[in-house]
């Protein structure tokens, strides 16, 4: 099966300013390395690509409270400059949806997927928003493919632990490489 033919959507998870850039206090540390396994997986799914970005809510309820208060650097309205898509994926972001949760696995992404659908999950961060997306995309039926190489966590360990807690999901979520969906064998 060439790239081409490959199915499913591809859901490019919060390549935004506050996770790219070094001096952010939510700085991840392999975000550049993300990005290129996010150019390489793009012009495989044309305009089947979703970019997501997280956004903080204009006054957080609930447990979120708290973490704002852990976080208030980030209380800013959706159209401060740390909120962006990086430029590279401004530029390159058919269709973008913002979501004030960890888990973009919105309404609105569930029907683009379709009820029966293929998601396909790139992006930051895999201990995260990619996680939260995956395992709430799995209850609801889709079948996930979480893209390795084209995601990145807060440090290096807490990725590896991510992919294997979303690993174990199997066959509701399945890990996978850039070349794996390249190749048209993501099995």
């Amino acid at each position: 099966m060439s790239a081409e033919a490959f199915r499913g959507r591809l859901a490019v998870i919060d390549m935004q300013r506050v996770f790219a850039e070094p001096d952010s206090p939510w700085a991840t540390p392999r975000f550049d390395e993300a990005a290129e396994g996010v150019r390489r997986l793009l012009p495989a799914f044309g305009d089947r690509v979703t970019f997501t970005r997280f956004l903080a809510p204009e006054k957080p309820v609930g447990a979120w409270r708290a973490y704002y208060d852990q976080w208030p650097f980030a209380l800013q309205p959706p159209q401060s400059r740390l909120w962006e898509l990086t430029d590279e994926f401004a530029a390159r972001a058919p269709h973008v949806l913002d979501a004030t949760i960890f888990g973009k696995w919105t309404p609105e992404l569930a029907e683009r997927v379709g009820p029966d659908g293929r998601l396909v999950l790139a992006g930051v961060s895999t201990d995260c928003c990619v996680l939260s997306t995956a395992l709430a995309a799995a209850d609801a039926g889709a079948e996930v493919l979480v893209v390795a190489d084209a995601c990145a966590g807060v440090d290096d360990d807490s990725h590896a632990k991510a992919l294997h807690v979303m690993d174990l999901y199997g066959p509701l979520i399945r890990v996978v490489t850039v070349d794996d969906i390249l190749t048209g064998d993501p099995s």
